[in-house]
């Protein structure tokens, strides 16, 4: 008896004490963080926060030893006492007991919209467990350790970062989609500058694929060097995607000079897919003495040309008028058995001859094909559609696109482009605008060769003031301004005979660093002999001929704006 009699002493000195503890180090209620924005330049690290001296003592006065279900004090007796005479004092008058409260609420140990430096009891205590969390008494035995400072500003902190980020390598994606390559760059910079974005190889394959598209190879150089400089090690894929650029340019000796060094780096050969660039480049340029060394080249390194190989090389001939190699090439794939034939080989043929005016020999190869086994593609009937449409079949033109209907070919921006581009070249405007706004109905997507063919249409039907709202509905739905964007509208100038018009666009399309082709000199030099202008005629002859002298040699100051493929 004696023995619980004491227990129970201490036990309700301990609660005495513990009381006592709690009433003096309440904690003011949490305050909300404020809203805050991460600029460019601005840390991502909090700034360190001064502790109060204080809380060690509250630390000291709470903490304490467990030893299974008894609690044992470490603070001696004179402390104890010490509290006991503090708890009686403070219950003998209600007036200061309120006043010792608000006093320690107003001490803040922590600034506002943090994470209190200092947890208190548990406002509600732990149920006992059994795994280390309550004795079973409602208290819990867990011991309390300091919490990180600035918690919540630091997650804050990190999830802004985070959504900065993602917002702005969307951003990335979205330029890079929409093939505006000089915005891509801007962001792409921006983001390298921020410590916690590490640029991969998938990225810089993107630009450079974006830059080669973009005709800026001096650009797609400068990426590609700063790559190796930031220690990132270089592929196949990545030398192949700089040496398209320059294929795109037509810089073909810089593409070799690619070449050649991939060739000395061991983790860098080339493969089909570099050669295949390499021999498209070669026949575009008409510099069909090369292809055969390169096919050369790929027989030593055992490399078997794909079909894709094939087709290039095929259809290269067939522009170019050499019927008689593209048949020995189109008779090897039908033998191979590597490089067999497939709906691209067809679709080379079709648009040989269609681009060509010859509609028998096209029918008469698409019937070849399909013999062949080859089913056509949604690709192959917009062939069909645009070479009956140049000759102004609209019968079978119609035909074919109710045939597509009749199979569940799904109409295309390609497709709606063609008819288009029928109406607009006969100055057809009533049926151009039907057949535009059925394309914009059906939520097609118009592109750069959709603007195009409506700018060339207006100005074929002599409508010109709806050649401004075309260009003014272009620039709205962001369509990219390339070299036949710009060929149009000069086109629609000279028609209306508005040279100073058609000089301010000319100088428009250079400051753009889109490249001048031969289709531009062309419509101007037209333009200026017929109105009798022989100096401005002989100005851009002579600027013609040095562009053509000094593009073999300077390539890193030419910037070629290639144009949509639809």
């Amino acid at each position: 008896m004696l023995i619980h009699t004491r227990r129970d002493s201490r036990t309700t000195q301990h609660n005495t004490t513990q009381h006592t503890i709690e009433s003096s180090s309440r904690k003011p209620p949490g305050m909300s963080s404020s809203c805050f924005f991460i600029s460019f330049s601005s840390s991502l690290l909090p700034s360190p926060i001064n502790h109060h001296q204080d809380h060690h003592l509250h630390l000291h006065l709470k903490s304490k030893k467990h030893v299974g279900d008894h609690h044992l004090p470490t603070t001696n007796s004179r402390v104890l006492f010490l509290c006991a005479a503090s708890l009686a004092s403070t219950s003998t008058s209600s007036s200061s007991s309120s006043s010792s409260r608000n006093s320690v609420e107003k001490k803040r140990h922590w600034k506002e919209g943090e994470y209190p430096g200092i947890i208190s009891e548990p406002s509600i205590p732990t149920r006992g467990t059994g795994y280390g969390y309550g004795n079973g008494n409602g208290r819990s035995t867990k011991r309390n350790h300091h919490p990180i400072k600035n918690l919540k500003k630091k997650m804050d902190r990190k999830n802004n970062a985070k959504a900065w980020a993602n917002t702005v390598t969307e951003a990335l994606s979205d330029f890079i989609l929409r093939k505006q390559w000089l915005q891509a760059l801007e962001v792409f910079e921006m983001l390298k500058e921020q410590p916690f974005y590490q640029p991969k190889e998938g990225t810089y394959m993107k630009l450079l694929v974006l830059l080669g598209k973009s005709g800026q190879p001096k650009h797609a150089h400068q990426l590609f060097d700063t790559m190796l400089e930031e220690g990132l090690e270089p592929t196949s894929e990545l030398y192949t995607a700089l040496l398209a650029a320059y294929c795109r340019s037509n810089l073909i000796n810089k593409a070799f000079s690619i070449l050649d060094q991939m060739k000395t780096l061991p983790l860098c050969q080339p493969d089909v897919y570099t050669y295949s660039i390499l021999l498209k480049a070669c026949v575009d340029a008409s510099r069909f003495e090369l292809v055969e060394s390169l096919y050369e080249q790929m027989a030593e390194r055992l490399i078997t040309p794909n079909t894709v190989t094939q087709n290039i090389v095929l259809s290269g001939y067939g522009k170019a008028g050499k019927f008689d190699q593209m048949e020995k090439v189109l008779s090897g794939m039908l033998e191979s058995t590597t490089s067999k034939p497939d709906v691209w080989t067809m679709n080379t043929i079709l648009s040989l001859f269609g681009n060509k005016g010859q509609i028998e020999m096209m029918e008469r190869w698409y019937e070849k094909f399909r013999n062949f086994g080859i089913e056509p593609e949604t690709r192959t009937f917009n062939i069909l559609i645009g070479a009956y449409g140049k000759k102004r079949m609209y019968d079978k033109m119609s035909s074919v696109m109710e045939y597509m209907r009749k199979l569940s070919f799904p109409w295309t921006t390609s497709t709606y482009n063609n008819v288009i581009e029928a109406f607009s070249e006969a100055g057809d405007v009533k049926h151009m605008e039907y057949t535009f706004d059925q394309m914009r109905a059906e939520g097609m997507k118009a592109d750069t060769k959709t603007f195009c063919c409506l700018i060339k249409g207006y100005a074929n039907g002599g409508i010109f003031h709806k050649v401004i709202s075309t260009v003014q509905l272009a620039g709205k739905l962001e369509i990219p301004e390339n070299t036949s964007f710009y060929n149009a509208v000069i086109f629609a100038c000279a028609r209306a005979e508005d040279l100073m018009e058609m000089e301010r666009v000319f100088k428009r399309m250079k400051d753009k660093q889109c490249q001048v082709d031969s289709t531009t000199y062309s419509i101007m030099v037209d333009a200026y002999r017929k109105e009798g202008m022989n100096d401005k005629v002989y100005d851009l002859e002579q600027e013609k001929e040095m562009m053509v002298v000094i593009a073999p040699k300077d390539d890193e100051n030419i910037e070629v704006e290639t144009s949509v493929n639809v």
